[in-house]
């Protein structure tokens, strides 16, 4: 895996994949000026969410589950002083399908926390990763 980051302009920078599918991040703009991207700990908990999702989508579909849409949003709190590395970190789901089994959504967040996001795995060595979830059967 490589990545390759190039700046666009004072604290705004592109990172790249080997794909080519970039990403802007950015950090503090200068006064009166749009942010332009995330920052780079935002990305962080943007990574945790696509991973989990990924995870929890796929693994609902092996165990034959209709889902139509996961909703993913993710909690921080950050440490006080430098560096401001997570402490905390709340990921919950809300899936959406027809016929869902709350035990095998639950079972698929639990896998893919205990054993396949690598991205939230990795973040549970310096913070405590939580998980909730909703299930919202359709008609």
């Amino acid at each position: 895996m490589k990545i390759q980051s190039k700046q666009i302009d004072n604290l705004c920078f592109i990172a790249t994949n080997d794909s080519g599918h970039g990403v802007v991040m950015e950090g503090q703009p200068p006064e009166g000026h749009a942010k332009r991207g995330a920052n780079p700990m935002e990305l962080v908990l943007m990574a945790a969410a696509g991973c989990s999702s990924i995870d929890v989508v796929s693994i609902s579909q092996k165990q034959q589950q209709k889902v139509r849409d996961c909703q993913t949003t993710v909690t921080a709190e950050r440490a006080e002083t430098e560096p401001a590395v997570f402490t905390k970190i709340h990921i919950h789901f809300t899936v959406y399908g027809q016929d869902l089994k709350e035990s095998a959504i639950e079972q698929a967040i639990n896998l893919s926390a205990e054993k396949y996001c690598s991205v939230a795995i990795m973040l549970g060595k310096t913070a405590k990763v939580t998980h909730s979830f909703e299930v919202i059967n359709e008609a």
